[in-house]
């Protein structure tokens, strides 16, 4: 195992940054100290003037692996993954076959051994009659259980009211929770096509995933959690007008022990309805892109402590699928590249503070899911870290995609960030050009 010893970075954690050396060995971080001399055989990696952070664990993410491989896999997307500085993902359960038994997920471990360059971890998909699952669910065999309490892809809408109550009630893990409601969806969807036809405007998405549509969905899901005392962590919040329903949760000392938390993902804080006009299907996806209100309310949200976690919701479609007219052309963005350098512009930009951006999507994704030994710089932790020039701009073009779908919504922007190196369990697997190391991913373990 190389030992690689990392100097006069400026190291982030838990809130506090100092200039210092960290030292890897054995796959883990083995010293941080102001000064460490060099073992022998070391090599060393000079930071100074960099950012070192823990890698962003991205808990939401869609790779299209089984059955869906046209789009993405799961070698081609954890490797554009570590170049945008993820280092561990936990990956959704909407493929085919779907993920909806312990042997489905078994296997997706084991291919993910053979070929992930990241580390992984995989939901159970509850469905209208898997609650046995649910219930003999081994806690170390999945990060979650998700529920899709809003149509989304696949046939995997949860809409039995005594089969929820059942879910949240026996859910020994957490409960991950794509929250619209379906039926106000379909009324907005018949609405539209009878004024349009097939021709709605790309640009309505936001008004028919509608905002009462997301609030009636994430009530349910809290009036749920609570009366169950099921741990909830609701996904991809898109609205202002949900952010007021966890602010009663945030008194609590520590996110591991908050039985309801929220997330946002990085398109809503970073798109609004007026890029609709340039990007078209590009940033359709559900929950939609909403207001420019919607999309400040969440960063303030943020700032708030508000939203807890960060993520992406990384779903690759093909460029030609994604060329289809309103309704043919499936919902999804491919982000996992992109995401660590999009959250970096609100940092350029004051909106957001380094330390806010670590925490929502490392240290706080390690405590509500309960990861065992990684989301910090700590003595002892996995080495998964990411160094960041925070002063070398990077520009998104087709010739640096690593998206198997081979398209990106940030094609012709210029980040003013770089990935400068990803560090994978000790491994360097993304050298600031490429991505350099085998499958070196390690399954994730979890404090349960």
């Amino acid at each position: 195992m190389t030992i690689t010893l990392i100097k006069r970075a400026t190291l982030l954690n838990e809130g506090i940054r100092q200039q210092g050396d960290l030292l890897i060995a054995d796959g883990r971080i083995q010293k941080i100290a102001p000064q460490i001399d060099a073992p022998d055989g070391a090599e060393i990696i000079h930071a100074e003037g960099k950012l070192l952070i823990p890698g962003m664990i991205d808990d939401q993410v869609h790779f299209r692996e089984p059955g869906l491989t046209h789009k993405g896999n799961i070698l081609s997307e954890s490797r554009a993954a570590v170049a945008g500085g993820i280092t561990s993902f936990m990956e959704m359960p909407n493929v085919n076959p779907q993920t909806t038994n312990a042997e489905a997920l078994e296997a997706k471990y084991r291919r993910a051994a053979e070929v992930s360059v990241a580390n992984y971890a995989f939901y159970l998909g509850a469905t209208n009659d898997n609650l046995e699952e649910i219930r003999t669910l081994d806690p170390q065999a999945a990060c979650g259980i998700k529920i899709f309490m809003g149509a989304s892809t696949g046939n995997m809408l949860v809409d039995n009211r005594e089969t929820l109550e059942a879910i949240f009630a026996n859910a020994k893990i957490p409960v991950v929770t794509h929250c619209e409601d379906t039926p106000m969806i379909d009324a907005n969807e018949a609405a539209a096509r009878a004024k349009y036809g097939e021709a709605v405007p790309v640009k309505l998405h936001g008004e028919i995933r509608s905002r009462e549509a997301c609030l009636k969905s994430t009530k349910m899901a809290i009036e749920l959690a609570k009366a169950h005392g099921t741990r909830l962590h609701v996904l991809h919040i898109s609205t202002a007008d949900e952010l007021a329903l966890f602010e009663a949760h945030k008194s609590l000392d520590s996110l591991a022990e908050a039985n309801i938390t929220a997330e946002a993902c990085v398109h809503h804080l970073f798109f609004s309805d007026a890029d609709y006009d340039t990007l078209g299907t590009q940033i359709k996806c559900n929950p939609s892109v909403k207001t420019e209100r919607d999309r400040q309310a969440l960063l303030d949200a943020v700032k708030r402590d508000v939203i807890d976690v960060i993520a992406t919701d990384h779903a690759p479609h093909t460029w030609e699928e994604k060329q289809n007219t309103y309704f043919k052309a499936p919902s999804g963005v491919p982000l996992v590249q992109h995401a660590l350098l999009s959250l970096l512009e609100h940092v350029h930009d004051g909106v957001l503070t380094l330390e806010s951006v670590v925490q929502k999507t490392s240290h706080a994704v390690a405590e509500r899911f309960n990861l065992k030994e990684r989301g910090y710089l700590r003595e002892g932790y996995h080495a998964d870290l990411v160094l960041i020039d925070l002063e070398k701009p990077y520009p998104v073009n087709k010739d640096n995609l690593l998206y198997k779908c081979h398209w990106s919504p940030f094609e012709g922007y210029t980040f003013r960030s770089t990935i400068a190196a990803t560090w994978v369990g000790g491994v360097l697997a993304y050298d600031g050009r490429e991505v350099i190391s085998d499958p070196v991913g390690q399954r994730l373990v979890f404090n349960r």
